[in-house]
């Protein structure tokens, strides 16, 4: 995985296929490279993932994506376009919360929503007031439209920003830390925001360290460690590269060891109670066949389980940091 791709993957799409892609992708402050030699493919219309510890490299990554920022070296493609050389026709397509929203305080919700618009060249001002009320219908704050943004909380200031990306029709979305200080409830309709647009057409970049989160609205994601991209495919693939393994449960565990080993496992004792042998399985190694042999040769087996690789399993091991797994 050293090369950004998980195994099977079948590599990353044509280039007409793609919402995001980019070569060689590398940002340095001075002597310190936060972002190396990074490909990112995200195909249209997906839900994509970025993940990593902080300071992994994700938000210089999308600062550099919507030209806030300079590459050091490496090329960018956003919607098909090469980036920042066509910021003025890529932008007006993409909709971005980076960092945290950032709004006047003494004003209104709605408010903050018609002034960000006004400022934008390419948004038509005779339907402003529409669009201003259908997105903060969409987010979850009609009921707070008039509401000072002084009164909102962390939770309603973070969806009044992605009411402000979808201010106009987009065909990129980029979140940064989406769903950060939103209750459950706030969490789940951001969630199902996220993938109501996805069915919509609209190609959705989220930036995260909440696994669960995640796994439960992307289609594909990317792992960052240390400014690198270790892993990067659909979430099937990312799963299905993490380690398998049996687990024995048996009075008999030395004899038991003893089968693994004929089998070509190498066994030892896993961190779970009562007495019990585990071994990663290789897939030339049938587990009905472990069985088999295991009862061929006596052993008394009390149970027996094959135990897949998790998501949280598989980027810990890749970054060797623990994520977020709970809201």
């Amino acid at each position: 995985m050293t090369d950004g791709s998980v195994a099977g993957s079948s590599g990353p799409a044509h280039a007409s296929g793609l919402a995001i892609e980019t070569t060689a992708l590398t940002k340095r402050f001075g002597r310190q490279t936060v972002v190396d030699d990074l490909a990112l493919s995200v195909p249209r219309g997906s839900v994509f993932g970025f993940l990593g510890p902080n300071g992994s490299g994700k938000t210089t990554t999308i600062r550099m994506l919507l030209g806030l920022s300079q590459a050091s070296d490496g090329e960018i493609s956003v919607l098909g376009e090469r980036m920042p050389q066509k910021l003025g026709s890529v932008l007006p397509r993409v909709g971005a919360l980076i960092e945290g929203p950032g709004f006047y305080p003494f004003l209104s919700g709605s408010a903050n929503l018609r002034r960000l618009d006004s400022a934008d060249g390419f948004a038509p001002s005779g339907t402003r007031s529409a669009r201003v009320s259908r997105a903060l219908d969409r987010v979850g704050l009609g009921h707070a439209a008039d509401k000072k943004v002084r009164a909102y909380s962390l939770g309603m200031k973070q969806r009044l920003g992605i009411a402000n990306a979808l201010l106009a029709p987009r065909d990129l979305i980029v979140l940064d830390e989406p769903t950060n200080g939103l209750d459950p409830q706030g969490t789940r309709e951001v969630r199902s925001l996220i993938r109501s647009l996805a069915d919509e057409g609209t190609s959705v970049f989220v930036s995260s360290h909440l696994l669960a989160e995640i796994e439960q609205m992307c289609t594909h994601a990317a792992v960052m460690r240390a400014g690198k991209l270790v892993a990067q495919g659909t979430l099937d693939e990312l799963r299905s590269a993490g380690t398998t393994r049996v687990v024995v449960t048996t009075p008999d565990a030395d004899a038991a060891a003893q089968v693994l080993r004929t089998l070509g496992l190498d066994p030892g004792h896993p961190d779970a109670p009562g007495p019990a042998v585990a071994a990663s399985l290789p897939e030339s190694v049938a587990p009905e066949d472990i069985v088999a042999a295991l009862v061929a040769a006596g052993v008394r087996v009390r149970g027996f389980a094959v135990d897949h690789a998790s998501l949280e399993d598989l980027f810990v091991a890749l970054t060797g940091e623990g994520f977020d797994v709970v809201q």
